[in-house]
């Protein structure tokens, strides 16, 4: 039996205009609620849950052939990077894994 290709991300965010851990969770909720309506992946914030002006995001699909993976993932990186922006925040980089 063959594991399915599971493609993988960190995108790490700067949110500059957060003042408070209530403001910094709106923009990641908010970034994250749409990606997971949009796109059929796994995300959620993995760290710097304790820095109000950081996020970092970790992102996983699983798909049936590699190259969809990527594709996928790399969807959702142009996405979360827009909506970011529209919050007023920037991704200031990101590690992508394909297993």
């Amino acid at each position: 039996m063959r594991l399915p290709p599971v493609a993988r991300a960190v995108v790490y965010i700067r949110i500059p205009t957060a003042r408070s851990l209530k403001d910094k969770r709106s923009v990641v909720q908010s970034v994250i609620g749409q990606a997971r309506s949009r796109f059929a992946v796994a995300i959620a914030e993995t760290n710097a849950q304790d820095h109000h002006t950081l996020a970092e995001l970790g992102i996983a699909v699983v798909s049936g052939q590699e190259s969809t993976a990527r594709q996928v993932l790399d969807d959702v990186l142009r996405f979360v990077e827009a909506a970011a922006e529209r919050h007023g925040a920037q991704v200031t980089g990101f590690e992508v894994e394909v297993i």
